[in-house]
């Protein structure tokens, strides 16, 4: 079915045997499947670096995160520790 579809538009000598040269066709029906290809391609590589870098920057938002918490519980304690020992902040 397919062959007989491409065989209206012009000589595919890629499918059939009669063909002697590669018409403009052809090597239209190449170029575009080629350009999927690799359109395809490009398209997945430039997605899979971005969520991976969206998971990074998830990963460093988290750890900044727990460090800010960290880092007030520590603040909390010194003010404690000054008040209790008589020191004013």
């Amino acid at each position: 079915m397919l062959l007989q579809i491409l065989a209206l538009w012009g000589c595919t000598p890629e499918l059939t045997r009669d063909c002697v040269d590669m018409t403009n066709a052809s090597s239209t029906y190449l170029s575009i499947a080629l350009g999927a290809i690799i359109g395809t391609v490009i398209s997945w590589w430039i997605y899979n670096m971005q969520k991976k870098t969206s998971v990074k920057q998830e990963e460093t938002l988290r750890r900044i995160s727990e460090l800010e918490e960290s880092h007030d519980k520590v603040l909390k304690s010194i003010q404690q520790f000054q008040k209790t020992s008589g020191q004013t902040p």
